[in-house]
């Protein structure tokens, strides 16, 4: 089961001809996540050919207008296609008044039921878990209340060794879940089979952590620790750094910095400043430190893993 990441937007504040504000469709584990939601996110939704029935889960960053604004009318599309589902939206504190004020002025009747997850802690917490995968808030530092998230897979099944195993006829299919999980088996001589013997490494768990709008900032380093993909913001050349520090926001030097120190994978910078026209400056500024940096490409689906 692949992992797959469609950057929908990658702008800063101002929608242009060739790019959208913030915005990402996450495929991991079978489940679609929706990572900020800004102006024109449903259009480059169908642009990607994905499936708005398959998002069940929302993640907005801050309630900046360019990481939110997109969810009100995303929202009322889901009406109109006949949603019936529920939709759990994880969002900073505020955004249930938001959007239900929106709704009463507009007169918009949803038809399905919102399930608000508000965030206020400023220490990562887990705020989604299941059986294959969990997400942890990356708190960050920017002009308002902001997170970044880390979506990690849980460690998966071992592989059973068929070949090793027929040659135990005392080994049943009952008996294959316990191996997966790890368990030696006991033959009935009492002979203790090693599961190392019986079974081969699992295949290896995948992680992307995403990184909204923030100063720099190191504290955020255990937490995107080894992650296969780093998605972080660089939205000025380090040349521009007091402004950076001035707006909250990071430099593309800054963002290898962090890439190298969390020894990610694979670095992706976005959310860059209107005043670049060349975005290579980027990656040419953030290479020197981190060589594994790419820009992103909108409505290219990256593997990740």
């Amino acid at each position: 089961m692949s992992t797959f990441l469609t950057i929908l937007g990658f702008n800063s504040a101002i929608p242009t001809v060739n790019s959208s504000p913030t915005a990402q469709f996450l495929e991991m584990e079978e489940r679609a996540f929706l990572i900020d939601c800004g102006e024109g996110t449903q259009v480059q939704l169908r642009k990607a050919k994905a499936r708005f029935s398959k998002i069940n889960h929302i993640f907005i960053s801050h309630l900046h207008g360019d990481h939110c604004f997109g969810l009100p009318g995303l929202i009322a599309s889901f009406r109109l296609l006949g949603r019936e589902t529920p939709l759990h939206i994880y969002a900073p504190k505020g955004i249930k008044e938001m959007l239900e004020t929106i709704f009463r002025i507009t007169e918009t009747h949803k038809g399905f039921e919102l399930i608000y997850h508000e965030l206020e802690s400023k220490k990562s917490v887990k705020i989604f878990e299941d059986n294959r995968l969990e997400v942890f808030t990356i708190p960050l530092n920017h002009r308002i209340y902001c997170n970044g998230y880390l979506f990690r897979e849980k460690p998966k099944e071992r592989h059973l060794n068929m070949q090793e195993i027929s040659k135990y006829p005392e080994i049943e299919t009952c008996d294959y879940h316990n191996l997966k999980l790890g368990k030696d088996f006991v033959l009935s001589d009492g002979y203790l089979l090693k599961n190392e013997v019986l079974t081969t490494e699992p295949t290896k768990s995948v992680s992307y952590a995403f990184c909204s709008d923030t100063r720099y900032l190191e504290t955020i380093l255990p937490i995107i620790e080894n992650v296969d993909v780093l998605y972080h913001e660089a939205t000025f050349l380090h040349e521009l750094k007091e402004m950076a520090d001035y707006t909250g926001h990071t430099t593309a030097l800054e963002a290898a910095r962090i890439a190298r120190k969390a020894n990610v994978g694979k670095l992706i910078l976005g959310h860059f400043s209107n005043r670049y026209h060349d975005l290579n400056v980027f990656t040419d500024e953030a290479r020197e430190v981190f060589a594994n940096t790419f820009l992103p490409k909108a409505l290219e689906a990256v593997k990740i893993g």
